[in-house]
């Protein structure tokens, strides 16, 4: 695998906020399949069981909070990164209406302390992770574009907004892509990314992880908004657009120092309960309810992401359908409950595999 992506990740030391948990544990492990020295930075694994602690990578995981100033100052005069992919975040809608203080705090804060300590240890690229819930949600049927207004209902939502605001001031204030090489040495881009699936994740609230937990223990999941669409794809999906926009950053290409949408095409989005559906085709055990309450905190009902600047301009596509992604994602929680077993490294194989007959770029 070190020949992907140029081979630019083979021998780098990366610092990956949030490596604990369902996204970072994905990234960590292609990352140090590739050759990359990986450094992750995050609090204690959020679930029981764990992704990251079932692979057992060798890499140097640190325990540490992203609002901690000094230890990231530490962290970093330490293993001086030449990359940086910020994950870290509390990251579930609900839990926000409930934390909001932790929320922002994270969120905001966390990644104003991130960006502080890349400019003060001259990072030579950061890949900031926010969401597509960052933008101002208008329940429109097409898909937002990187120049939409930002925004966010919810806590959660306006924290990846603000977090999005934050990329553009540091990306005007200190790294100015036109005094690139003259007044600094770092280039940074912000990625928004549609609903994730894939195995391993066993977070709370979110709608595969709830499905998969349920059928294990043969329980009925409860569904609350079985008609809010979302665009679905398997977690390597975006990682692969993260992965290729840190290469471009690291090669020193000003132009990608941007905002970027990483999600499915049009047929990718889908409503809850046809999600649901769907599973069902590769675990017939499932079972669930549809089980509404007006009093339930607000979610957006619609949302989509318009990619057309990550196919154009980074050559980037989705490589599985969702329905692929829904079965990889079934039979991996079907064999480590059944089998005990994970299907992370062959899930990735395959998943490069069928990239390089797409013709994928970062492939080749």
């Amino acid at each position: 695998m070190q020949s992907l992506f140029g081979g630019i990740y083979n021998g780098k030391t990366v610092l990956l906020s949030g490596h604990t948990g369902f996204k970072g544990s994905w990234l960590a492990f292609w990352l140090s399949k590739m050759g990359a020295k990986v450094v992750g930075y995050a609090l204690e694994a959020p679930t029981t069981p764990n992704h990251f602690e079932l692979l057992g990578l060798d890499i140097v995981s640190l325990k540490g909070d992203i609002r901690d100033e000094e230890h990231l100052a530490q962290t970093f005069a330490t293993y001086k990164p030449d990359i940086v992919f910020h994950l870290a975040a509390q990251a579930l809608v609900r839990a926000s209406y409930e934390e909001p203080v932790l929320t922002y705090e994270t969120n905001v804060m966390g990644t104003l302390k991130v960006f502080e300590a890349c400019r003060k240890h001259k990072t030579q690229a950061i890949v900031n992770i926010t969401s597509d819930k960052a933008y101002e949600n208008k329940e429109w049927i097409w898909g937002y574009r990187e120049s939409d207004p930002l925004g966010g209902y919810d806590p959660y939502s306006s924290s990846k907004g603000c977090a999005e605001v934050l990329s553009n001031s540091y990306r005007n204030s200190y790294f100015n892509v036109n005094n690139y090489k003259k007044t600094h040495e770092t280039l940074l881009a912000s990625c928004r990314a549609g609903n994730v699936i894939g195995g391993g994740d066993w977070a709370q609230d979110r709608l595969m992880s709830d499905i998969m937990i349920s059928t294990a223990k043969n329980e009925r999941v409860y569904i609350r908004n079985p008609n809010a669409t979302r665009p679905w794809q398997h977690v390597l999906e975006p990682l692969s657009g993260y992965l290729t926009l840190g290469q471009k950053l690291l090669e020193g290409r000003v132009e990608f120092s941007e905002a970027w949408n990483f999600g499915p095409s049009d047929e990718g989005s889908l409503c809850v309960e046809d999600v649901v559906k769907s599973v069902k085709k590769h675990w017939d055990r499932v079972d669930y309810e549809v089980k509404q309450d007006k009093d339930e905190p607000h979610e957006a009902n619609f949302l989509k992401l318009d990619c057309s600047k990550a196919h154009i301009k980074l050559n980037w596509k989705s490589v599985w359908s969702n329905e692929k992604a829904f079965e990889k994602t079934v039979k991996w929680y079907k064999n480590f409950y059944e089998n005990g077993e994970i299907n992370t490294e062959s899930d990735l194989r395959e998943y490069i595999s069928d990239a390089k007959v797409q013709n994928a770029e970062w492939a080749k």
